[in-house]
Parts: C-alpha cells; structure tokens; sequence
C-alpha cells in the first residue's frame, strides 16, 4: 500500500494577495516602530515629521458633515465597496485546495527497468469498455490510485442493469491490458431520454 501525497492547489491571484498583505504588514511594523518611539518618550514633533500620523489625525478630526459633499460620498462608498470586493476575492484565492497527488501505476519492475501506466491510459481503457454498451452515450473516468470511478450517461430503460454490465467491462478490460483491478465504481452522470414516440 503507497501513500498518497497530497498537492495544494495556488491562484496566481495569491501573489497579488501576498504583496497587499505584505504592504500592510510592513505598515504595520513602521507605526509600531513610530508607538515604540513615543513609549521612549521621543518628541511627538519628531515622530510626526517623520511618520505624519498627528497630521493626518488632526486633518480627519476637523472634518464637519458638511465639508463632505454627495459626491464624496459615492466616491467613498464606491471606494469601499470596490475594496470589500477586491479584497474579499483575494482572500477566498488564497484558501489552500488540496488534492491527492496523480502518479503513474508500476506494473513491473525488473533489472531492465520498470514498467508503468499513466493514470489516464487507465482512465482511458475504462472509457472505451463503458462504451462498449450501446446504451452509454457519455463515459468519464477518473483514477485516484486505489479506486476507479466511471461517471456515465446513459439512455435506456433497465438503468441499473446497464450501470452493473459498464462495471463488469471495465473490469474485464482492466484484466485484459494487463493492470490490476481496482474497485469499480459507476456513477450515473446523466440520462438521455429516447427522441420520439414509442408505438405499441
């Protein structure tokens, strides 16, 4: 039994994030560099030549009502929302998506070499034998390393016969090329209703 790696998933999108985070880190550090200042007792005068924090308080702090027009206003509110949005979209790219890593299916291993399968050579063997019933119109496989699953769509009335004769030919065809069975699973994706009347 192998273990299965598991892979994370990035936006590129996380890199944008990464750098607006880190402008904010760094904000951050130089403010509390400019709090550490005054704990030590530094000249505010000094602290705000350099970091302009009283300046832009004070500038805020005599703002009325009515120096603000409706005009700012949208733009303020518009401002606001563009960033919520922006920055909401960034944080739900930088959630990590983990999947299990895909790897190659050794068969055989000799002093000449070792022989393997690609996942989708396996994928496409499963294909091709769930075609192999008339009924299937569609087939999709998908390996994961100890199971196969086959979504199919199918046309027909006895469903559940034609989902167990899909799973019996991927079987057997897996036997015939030569790679180990695995569990089998098949998944109705979709049904095709018959064009047309039936006449009795």
């Amino acid at each position: 039994m192998f273990k299965q790696r598991i892979r994370t998933d990035h936006s590129p999108l996380t890199y944008v994030s990464r750098v607006l985070l880190l402008i904010v880190l760094l904000a951050l550090a130089w403010y509390g560099l400019m709090l550490l200042l005054l704990a030590l007792k530094t000249s505010a005068d000094t602290v705000n030549s350099i970091s302009g924090y009283r300046t832009v308080f004070n500038f805020f702090d005599d703002l009325d009502a009515e120096d603000i027009s409706g005009r700012v206003r949208w733009i303020t509110a518009l401002a606001g929302l563009g960033t919520f949005l922006v920055a909401g979209y960034l944080a739900l790219k930088e959630i990590p998506r983990p999947r299990v890593a895909r790897h190659n299916l050794t068969l055989e291993e000799g002093p000449q070499g070792v022989v393997t399968v690609e996942p989708r050579s396996i994928e496409r063997i499963a294909e091709g034998a769930a075609r192999g019933n008339g009924a299937v119109s569609r087939a999709a496989g998908r390996y994961g390393g100890e199971d196969l699953t086959v979504d199919v769509s199918v046309s027909g009335r006895d469903v559940p016969a034609i989902l167990r004769d899909v799973q019996t030919r991927v079987r057997e065809a897996l036997v015939q090329h030569g790679v180990p069975v695995v569990p089998v699973s098949v998944i109705l994706a979709g049904f095709d209703r018959p064009q047309g009347r039936e006449l009795k």
